[in-house]
């Protein structure tokens, strides 16, 4: 019985995902220790499959880990005042003023949050369910921060991560509107990724400089991939009550992306992928336009 318990322990342990590091996360709101749980590495834990044209990488299951998410494990969550943020702006949050606000609004994020993702967790190893609750958690803080922070195209990208999450947990849990909520993210993304070029262009936030703009972690598709995004997210989950409108920013998105990605002329410097996803975006806009002038 002993050694067969001494099996399992050890099993368990090859088997685990993530870890607790050793080093405590110091909350710059409320000042207090919590534990960071990372995502171990290799082993067969990740099987990289294909790439979305929302430039998300899916990853299949395996035989001895299951389905995993690593998206989850990039964000971190104050269980003390529910502060979340990207792990590295955990030492960035300075600005007090930001501090208080984030401090003072704790019990209302939690329960803005606990509305959408009921009985969240953030002391235990995270779950798919766990993990969106803290983007979530994390979208609302970032409301908070101060344009150093390159807030806005951060909300953007959380917005869009958290589509994803919540179409994986309707995936495996349907007939709990989960489908509906991913529609709200990505409404959400579409906004934030728009005003953060708004916000580059008038010089307010230094969108373009943010040093990984994702939107997945796999790769950094960079200022390029922002452009790509905004065009793809208002050709598939833009309005479409006042044609006119959307016509007229299909339009702009066709000129952008075009004026980006050099089509039709030499684009060997674009990464292969997004090149490809942004030929694929701009026929179908071109389609649309063209269908809607017949």
């Amino acid at each position: 019985m002993a050694q067969n318990s001494k099996n399992l322990t050890s099993d368990k342990k090859k088997a685990a995902i993530s870890y607790w590091s050793k080093d405590k996360c110091i909350c710059p709101v409320c000042k207090k220790a919590f534990d960071r749980e990372i995502m171990r590495s290799g082993n067969g834990r990740m099987i990289a499959g294909g790439l979305t044209e929302e430039l998300h990488r899916n990853f299949e299951p395996s035989a001895k880990y299951g389905r995993v998410y690593p998206l989850i494990y990039e964000i971190g969550a104050c269980p003390n005042c529910y502060a979340a943020f990207f792990w590295n702006d955990f030492t960035e949050l300075k600005n007090p003023d930001a501090i208080d606000k984030l401090y003072m609004s704790g019990d209302r994020r939690r329960d803005a949050v606990n509305t959408v993702f009921p009985y969240f967790d953030l002391k235990h190893e995270r779950t798919l369910f766990d993990g969106a609750a803290m983007y979530y958690l994390a979208l609302l803080c970032y409301d908070d921060c101060t344009a150093d922070m390159i807030p806005t195209l951060k909300k953007a990208i959380i917005s869009l991560r958290l589509a994803w999450l919540c179409t994986e947990i309707n995936q495996r849990c349907d007939g709990h509107n989960y489908d509906y909520v991913a529609q709200v993210f990505y409404r959400k993304a579409l906004f934030f990724y728009q005003q953060a070029v708004v916000n580059e262009t008038n010089r307010s936030e230094k969108s373009s400089a943010l040093a990984n703009s994702g939107p997945d972690m796999d790769k950094n598709y960079g200022w390029d991939g922002v452009i790509y995004l905004c065009g793809l997210l208002e050709y598939k989950y833009g309005q479409k009550e006042d044609t006119q409108l959307r016509l007229k920013k299909l339009s702009e998105s066709k000129t952008a992306i075009a004026r980006i990605f050099g089509l039709g002329k030499s684009s060997k410097n674009k990464p292969g992928p997004l090149l490809e996803h942004a030929r694929n975006l701009y026929d179908n806009l071109v389609k649309e336009l063209n269908d809607d002038d017949i």
